[in-house]
């Protein structure tokens, strides 16, 4: 694997100087990314709030809900580690720019079945498994390339500015997402979407990357794809990051799966509520997201993330017993700070230990975690949510993910002591 990390500087900087807290906002193609990226985001949070409301308007179940969050996810358990092998051989920005065509391409077809009326759950469902095809290629291949676009002393906050758009359009795309639905139907909301992957395009061809060494010569896949996971499993830091990535998305991050039946059922408050219930986690999450820019270098980084998945298993029960619109917002957001913290802090303590040459396998295996375990997670909630309602189906999630952070904190306490 190539080593770029010495000819960045050079490429990357220009003369305007920004503040430390947003020091990765001084590399020119951190700040192309990072605005395309805003906007691709808006409309990828409006396309995610309008096609839960029509699954759920369409057949008014929890159990298909979750089906259509694991069919949008179990790509990436299938795929991702395999890909992460491409990610290693082949230009990150490349491979950056086909993924988001392909989402651009989506998200027009569903947004045309949509408008004509022509739409079915099984379209969705269809559609939800092919855009998880290319997220499982997208996202070790976006993980990747920060170091492409900063040098090591500004990962982190490149991670958590990354995160803070991430989560500033969490805040404004499902507000904007629900008001498109009750006014004029889901459909223009996914036009909106593919439109809006022409901003991110844009702005990973106007970079300007140092040219790359030759990869080294291929020793064939598998035995690659064996050389990351062995390196994984024999860093004890690594596999407890990894694993508790998975453990958590298993069984505490899928309670999204349920807040259309909240904000329907429980809290009576519609589609623009649903749209308020996203945006008031995106608050939180923006917040951790810049807490982590201007502080994250400054504090115990173990200590954070530990601190932040015990305060996941608190919000979760404070918003599974909640029948208030505002607390239950109030929870979601700490949810949202929770959740931020634990994945950025997480993200940027695996691409400091890992060599350059292993980046995007392990990186695979980090997205394997987070979006490979989800689905299941997504679809098991959605059964018991439909079994026994959604409140005591998050309250469930909420103990299990109490003990799993107890657990993880037993089994590697290694990753509470890095800093």
């Amino acid at each position: 694997m190539r080593s770029l990390l010495p000819q960045i500087t050079p490429h990357l900087r220009l003369g305007m100087r920004w503040p430390e807290g947003l020091k990765a906002l001084r590399y020119r193609n951190f700040r192309l990314f990072f605005f395309g990226q805003f906007v691709s985001l808006i409309g990828t949070w409006m396309q995610s709030t309008a096609r839960q409301w029509l699954v759920y308007r369409l057949t008014g179940s929890q159990a298909k809900l979750g089906a259509v969050t694991f069919a949008s996810f179990i790509p990436v358990f299938i795929f991702s580690l395999f890909f992460g092998v491409l990610v290693d051989r082949l230009p990150r920005r490349r491979l950056l720019i086909g993924t988001q065509t392909a989402f651009m391409v989506l998200a027009a077809a569903l947004a045309l079945l949509t408008i004509t009326g022509l739409v079915r759950y099984e379209h969705i469902l269809w559609l939800a498994v092919l855009f998880g095809v290319v997220n499982a290629l997208d996202m070790p291949a976006r993980q990747a390339f920060y170091v492409d676009m900063v040098d090591r002393p500004a990962l982190l906050n490149a991670i958590a500015l990354n995160s803070s758009v991430f989560n500033g359009a969490r805040i404004i795309g499902p507000a904007i997402g629900g008001l498109v639905v009750a006014r004029f139907g889901e459909g223009p909301a996914f036009a909106a979407n593919a439109l809006s992957y022409l901003a991110v395009i844009a702005g990973l061809l106007m970079m300007r990357l140092p040219s790359a060494d030759d990869p080294p010569a291929a020793e064939g896949g598998m035995r690659e794809l064996r050389r990351g996971l062995a390196y994984l499993v024999r860093d004890r830091r690594l596999l407890g990051l990894v694993g508790m990535v998975a453990a958590l998305s298993l069984v505490g991050f899928p309670y999204l799966v349920l807040l259309p039946a909240f904000a329907g059922e429980v809290l009576g408050i519609g589609a623009t509520g649903y749209g308020w219930l996203l945006s008031a986690q995106g608050v939180g999450a923006l917040l951790a997201a810049l807490s982590l820019a201007w502080l994250g270098d400054r504090r115990h980084k173990g200590r954070w993330l530990l601190t932040s998945r015990a305060t996941m298993a608190l919000a979760l029960a404070i918003f599974a017993l909640s029948r208030s619109p505002l607390l239950s917002m109030l929870a979601l957001a700490l949810a949202g700070f929770s959740f931020i913290s634990q994945l950025a802090i997480t993200n940027t303590l695996i691409q400091l230990i890992v060599p350059d040459g292993l980046r995007g396998r392990v990186m695979s295996s980090y997205t394997w975690a987070l979006g490979g375990f989800y689905p299941l997670g997504a679809l098991f909630i959605g059964w018991l949510g439909d079994r026994l309602g959604a409140p005591q189906a998050v309250l469930l999630s909420a103990v299990a993910c109490g003990v799993t952070v107890l657990l993880g904190w037993l089994a590697f306490p290694q990753v509470a002591r890095l800093r």
